[in-house]
């Protein structure tokens, strides 16, 4: 069983093992369900589409068709570098 100290001020300090099993990173969002009133289930919450649009547009990044991405995968894949 992994343990961790409440603080005075309430806070606690995820072990890094339970991080890693959960791939929580800084800014996560946890949710603590409660199961009757002696038991609590630590869950990240999911990120939707919605929090992640957009995070790989570069400012001025041109657009690629599907073709060129099909084209740019299978060069990938022969290990020929664009």
């Amino acid at each position: 069983m992994v343990t961790a100290t409440l603080t005075s001020k309430g806070q606690i300090t995820i072990p890094k093992m339970v991080r890693d099993s959960l791939r929580l990173h800084s800014g996560d969002r946890i949710a603590f369900v409660m199961h009757d009133q002696t038991e609590a289930v630590l869950k990240p919450v999911t990120k939707t589409v919605d929090h992640v649009f957009g995070r790989l547009h570069q400012p001025g990044q041109v657009g690629k068709t599907v073709a060129e991405m099909n084209k740019a995968i299978a060069q990938r894949m022969r290990g020929v570098k664009p």
